[in-house]
């Protein structure tokens, strides 16, 4: 019998699947997902990703039930999957999407390439996003992406004609059985088409009106912010889909709606911030682990400091701003941009912390983590791309900037409800006639800082512009901007909906 697999991935959906329509077209398909003990196993795994993931295909299980087929998901390396699959009933074609995934994807996916190759498999791989494999000229890149987004989306299917696996899969593991911290934030995003859908139609309708100027505070940016990541992550929704949807709202809005026109034009602009970020990756494998510019090696890696980390991960650093955010973080799995670039650039500079056991940290707390996206931010907020402005945020000014009630923090720090407002930011000064008065206590209740912030700051910084001042360091800026800085450009017009050219200038970072 004659049929293909259709591998699923990080695109748990049917609609706008460009692996699976292709495959429909040549005959039976057999589709696959497999759970991959080896990926699971890594720093960056989290039981929240693998709980999200199954959710997702549960859904994904019923859709394609209803079309005839059954999805089949199985445990095992992936290789050895498939040359299970083929030595007991082979086939000659394998779809799926491309993925730029952490480094362990990454070998897994050469290690296919290798077993198409040597068993005379054929391997065909979709654009997932507006991502482009084997880049040669950045420049090149905005008309790929201007031209990915426009294609028209691809319907799901009404009839698989499925195959049958030839062998009895077990249920599927449980988080501890790979190995996971079984910790599952109590709060967090559902997986599934159907809350994606739900979640993408609540913004655009409704939600988008708060993007301008609701995306930066803890407070707003819960409901502000599109809250569509974590699907785009896992494939729940696909990139063009959302950009087109977003032009078909943008096309139908009262012209007097100038907040929403904003908000919305905004947040495609964010859309391709996303990709930028995930090509430099795609680009270059080796960012998840070595600095973009090498002259920043040695920076930091020699001065790790055991109890910064701890009091970061437990969230008792002082500042209660960063407090209140590592808890928000372990109750939803998510955090605003904002507040994620303050994380790590505190981390970086006060607590002089190295990128990597931060990126590994801060990638099981975000329920949305994105490889790409991720360790792209994490080292231009550690200031080591060498090719961004050095961004390093205050704790106590950003509190009061965009928490000045102390709202936030005393929902997330139960013992600060007693402090007084004078005190909310800076807790630890209070005198201990106020302490005893409140029934608080330094160190149980209300923790200090290990480093006084102003000085450690400037001492951070120093080293910074040191080595950034140095002839070789910059010198070597150049080759990084070549292959990794963005260009100039405008978004495309999305068949004959209205225009999202002339959206404000791309920024350094983005937001969803």
């Amino acid at each position: 019998m004659s049929y293909s697999v259709v591998w699923f991935k990080r695109d748990l959906r049917l609609h706008d699947h460009a692996a699976l329509n292709a495959a429909l077209k040549s005959g039976p398909v057999l589709c696959l997902y497999v759970i991959e003990p080896k990926l699971w196993s890594a720093p960056d795994a989290a039981a929240q990703h693998y709980q999200f993931i199954l959710e997702s295909l549960r859904e994904l299980y019923l859709a394609i039930k209803r079309c005839g087929a059954i999805l089949y998901v199985v445990t095992g390396q992936a290789s050895e999957v498939l040359q299970r699959l083929h030595s007991l009933q082979p086939f000659h074609r394998l779809y799926s999407h491309e993925e730029t995934g952490n480094g362990l994807s990454y070998q897994r996916d050469l290690d296919i390439a290798r077993w198409c190759k040597a068993t005379d498999v054929k391997w065909c791989e979709f654009q997932q996003f507006g991502v482009v494999r084997r880049l040669k000229d950045r420049n090149l890149w905005k008309n790929h992406w201007d031209t990915h987004v426009s294609m028209p989306q691809i319907d799901a299917p009404t009839r698989i004609q499925g195959v049958t696996l030839p062998w009895q899969e077990p249920r599927p593991p449980s988080p501890a059985e790979l190995g996971l911290d079984p910790y599952d934030p109590p709060n967090r995003q559902a997986g599934g088409r159907t809350h994606a859908l739900t979640v993408l139609e609540s913004f655009l309708t409704s939600r988008s009106n708060q993007y301008r100027g609701g995306i930066s505070s803890p407070l707003s940016a819960p409901t502000a912010c599109s809250r569509i990541s974590a699907y785009l992550a896992y494939g729940c929704l696909s990139l063009r889909e959302v950009v087109q949807a977003t032009a078909a709202q943008l096309a139908c809005l009262h012209p007097g709606d100038t907040q929403r026109s904003k908000g919305l034009n905004a947040f495609v602009s964010r859309l391709y911030w996303h990709c930028h970020f995930i090509q430099k990756l795609e680009s270059e494998p080796a960012l998840e682990h070595q600095n973009l510019h090498r002259g920043y090696d040695g920076l930091r890696e020699n001065d790790w400091n055991a109890e910064h980390f701890e009091a970061l991960v437990s969230g008792r650093t002082g500042w209660p701003l960063i407090d209140a955010c590592v808890a928000m973080l372990r109750e939803t799995g998510w955090l605003n941009f904002r507040m994620r670039a303050m994380l790590v650039s505190t981390a970086g500079y006060p607590l002089w912390l190295h990128w990597k056991p931060i990126g590994n940290w801060l990638a099981r707390q975000f329920l949305d983590y994105e490889p790409g996206i991720h360790w792209s931010q994490i080292q231009m907020q550690s200031g080591t791309t060498g090719i961004n402005i050095p961004r390093i945020y205050n704790p106590i000014k950003q509190a009061r900037d965009h928490d000045p009630q102390g709202v936030f923090v005393r929902r997330w720090i139960p013992a600060l409800k007693k402090v007084p407002d004078t005190w909310i930011f800076e807790p630890w000064r209070m005198p201990d006639s106020l302490l005893t008065q409140h029934g608080l206590h330094l160190t149980q209740d209300i923790a200090q800082p290990l480093v006084n912030l102003d000085e450690a700051t400037r001492a951070a910084k120093k080293k910074l512009f040191t080595l950034r001042a140095q002839s070789e360091v910059r010198a070597g800026k150049a080759a990084v901007v070549e292959k990794h800085a963005s260009r100039k450009r405008t978004l495309p017009r999305t068949g004959s909906a209205r225009s999202a050219a002339g959206l404000p200038s791309p920024q350094q970072s983005f937001e969803f």
